[in-house]
């Protein structure tokens, strides 16, 4: 992997979190909202996220883990390489707003599958898409409700998002992947 720039760093990252969280309550508000972070790195932006909204308002949202392993359409190709770890949502989905958060939307794939695994657990009022990064390049017609960046990019370059929990620094990288 060859890095060809730095697209943010973790002042960057911080002030792109806050800015996320006051849209999202300037939209939607907490009232009904429960967060979904996709395994893995999702997970981490939904934790960042809640714990902006958190703060800013005093409240404690249902936050959840999905691992969206089995909503894939592209199973059979996997098969050898799946794993699962599972999915944690010990709240229900009906009548709620579901904020669905991820590190990058690409091609609206894994989208689709965080949206059945949801539909599968219930029928919520609104599903939200919130991506750190949005770069383009859509095979499926999901666009995030909130998007912390958006970075053009062609299908020979990558985004890589690293978090300091798992990467031990925050920033967003552009790669090549040849």
């Amino acid at each position: 992997m060859h890095i060809k720039g730095k697209l943010m760093d973790a002042e960057d990252m911080r002030n792109a979190f806050r800015r996320l969280a006051h849209q999202i309550l300037e939209q939607d508000g907490t009232k009904s909202l429960v967060l979904i972070g996709i395994r893995t790195r999702g997970v981490t932006v939904a934790k960042r996220i809640k714990a902006c909204l958190d703060a800013i308002e005093g409240t404690d949202i249902p936050m959840g883990i999905f691992d969206i392993a089995l909503y894939r359409d592209d199973l059979e190709e996997l098969d050898s390489e799946l794993t699962f770890s599972g999915s944690e949502a010990d709240f229900g989905m009906d009548g709620k707003t579901v904020l669905i958060c991820d590190d990058v939307i690409y091609t609206g794939r894994t989208a689709r599958a965080a949206i059945s695994e949801v539909m599968a657990l219930g029928r919520p009022a609104r599903i939200r898409l919130l991506a750190l990064i949005d770069r383009g390049h859509r095979e499926l017609p999901f666009k995030p409700d909130y998007a912390g960046k958006n970075v053009p990019t062609s299908r020979r370059e990558g985004v890589a998002v690293r978090f300091v929990e798992e990467d031990g620094e925050d920033g967003v990288y552009i790669y090549d992947k040849s």
